[in-house]
């Protein structure tokens, strides 16, 4: 009986760490997005004039996004990791059916910050234009690819 008990605690040992590591990926991903919203909200904020425009401020925001588009988020979307499969997350499946529908969204949005970054500084209508157009690349890919709330 004993012998029983310990094949199947070490077979699956396995799936346990398969999930474990799928929850690490979740929680890295949404930390990834955290960090985007972090340098994107004041921006946003700026451009609707929620809080004054700051020339400098808008540059330093838009300069820490540019560099997070450097990183390639492709860890982040291991198979296994949609809200299918871990609890936690809003990623719809979609994702992985077609990654390169997902992936064009991504690269329109990097696209996006790489204009924003100079308009950043250029004045507040300027922003608004810019931050406009990112904010469109955002809405477009949680409208396919995100669950609601």
């Amino acid at each position: 009986m004993r012998r029983v008990l310990l094949s199947a605690l070490v077979a699956a040992l396995p799936a346990v760490a398969m999930a474990a590591d799928a929850e690490h990926v979740v929680e890295a991903r949404k930390g990834f997005f955290s960090l985007l919203a972090i340098e994107f909200g004041p921006l946003a904020a700026m451009a609707k004039g929620e809080m004054p425009y700051d020339a400098d401020a808008a540059k330093a925001h838009a300069a820490d996004l540019v560099a997070l588009t450097k990183y390639n988020p492709s860890d982040l979307y291991a198979p296994g990791t949609s809200a299918d499969d871990v609890k936690g997350t809003a990623a719809k499946a979609e994702i992985w059916k077609d990654m390169d529908a997902y992936q064009s969204k991504g690269m329109a949005f990097f696209e996006a910050v790489a204009a924003l970054e100079p308009a950043a500084g250029a004045g507040q209508k300027e922003l608004a234009a810019a931050v406009g157009k990112v904010g469109g690349t955002c809405k477009s890919c949680h409208d396919d690819y995100r669950m609601k709330k």
